[in-house]
């Protein structure tokens, strides 16, 4: 695998001819008592009855792999480097029956501790530039363990819609001074119409442009720029998090049950760049958050348009739709 950078767009791009698969290991390999248990990198919390609550374990077939420099060279105008990395999977809860939506709260919590913990190590190492995680459920999200489960990755680069982030957080914070995530929830509270759920400190909410019918976001209400620092040093208002994230998924799923997951925060500012200037007021201008985008197979449509969005489905029906979802 390598990484290549399109020259137009300034998005990289990791290809490679993956490897034929010849056997397949019977059984799941993150249950307990598995014939070939995996690596396990880290783990967070207990669950009853079981030796661990929620573990991070090496991925079987890593995009990224952590080994070496990325050694980014030219190739005429284009640019290419090795798939210098991280590449985990977090296993969620050690019950394989047990998506993230049907487990207790403390569990969640468990799983969110992880992530964090996995996310304020692997920015120690000053190669890594992003890190985040992610979880696609469903075939046609391209679930790969049926185990439940997210993935981490840690990469070289910070990703194209990120920067894009990154970039419009500084010039509205230039413009104004404040942040334009606080001010997006503020007017969304006030107006109250894509409103989904609030519980505690955290918001779950629709987009005012979704990229996808029901596209829903979580953030905390409170301003914090790097989703570690906000959960390993508020302790006392995990389990709201916690409690929001199970509902939100419940009610997404009430509408499809296949859907994209990612975590947007903070690049790893440990070790700021000297030429990339929006890391200069980051903690004041970025805000982290969760992206849930379901996926309707109906509305395919929805998702063949790339430079213009299109969804049959505006925010405003969709909040409506969530909230009266039956969850319970």
């Amino acid at each position: 695998m390598e990484l290549r950078k399109d020259p137009i767009t300034r998005s990289w791009v990791i290809t490679g001819d993956e490897p034929v698969e010849t056997t397949k290991q019977e059984g799941c390999p993150y249950c307990q008592g598995a014939p070939d248990p995996p690596q396990v990198i880290a783990s967070a919390g207990l669950t009853e009855g079981f030796p661990w609550g929620a573990r991070a374990v090496v991925h079987p077939q890593p995009v990224y792999r952590i080994e070496g420099d990325p050694s980014r060279r030219g190739d005429g105008l284009y640019d290419q480097m090795r798939a210098v990395g991280a590449h985990e999977v977090l296993l969620e809860n050690p019950r394989h029956d047990r998506q993230i939506w049907m487990a207790p709260e403390a569990d969640i919590e468990n799983f969110l501790s992880l992530a964090a913990q996995r996310i304020q190590d692997l920015k120690k190492d000053r190669r890594f530039k992003y890190i985040t995680v992610f979880k696609n459920h469903g075939a046609v999200a391209g679930q790969e363990f049926e185990h439940p489960s997210s993935q981490l990755t840690a990469t070289t680069f910070v990703p194209r819609r990120v920067l894009y982030e990154l970039r419009s957080g500084r010039q509205y914070h230039v413009q104004k001074e404040r942040c334009v995530f606080c001010d997006i929830l503020a007017q969304e509270e006030r107006q109250a119409v894509r409103m989904v759920e609030s519980i505690g400190d955290y918001v779950a909410s629709c987009p005012y442009a979704p990229r996808v019918p029901y596209e829903t976001w979580i953030m905390p209400r409170a301003h914090q720029a790097a989703f570690e620092h906000g959960v390993l040093t508020r302790h006392h208002n995990l389990r709201d998090l916690a409690s929001l994230l199970k509902r939100t998924l419940r009610r997404i799923r009430t509408i499809t049950e296949d859907f994209h997951l990612v975590l947007h925060t903070t690049p790893n500012t440990l070790h700021k760049s000297d030429v990339l200037d929006y890391w200069r007021t980051i903690d004041e201008d970025y805000h982290w958050h969760i992206e849930i985008l379901p996926i309707l197979a109906r509305k395919a449509k929805s998702y063949s348009f790339k430079e213009v969005y299109f969804t049959p489905v505006t925010s405003e029906t969709a909040a409506l739709r969530l909230r009266g979802a039956n969850i319970e």
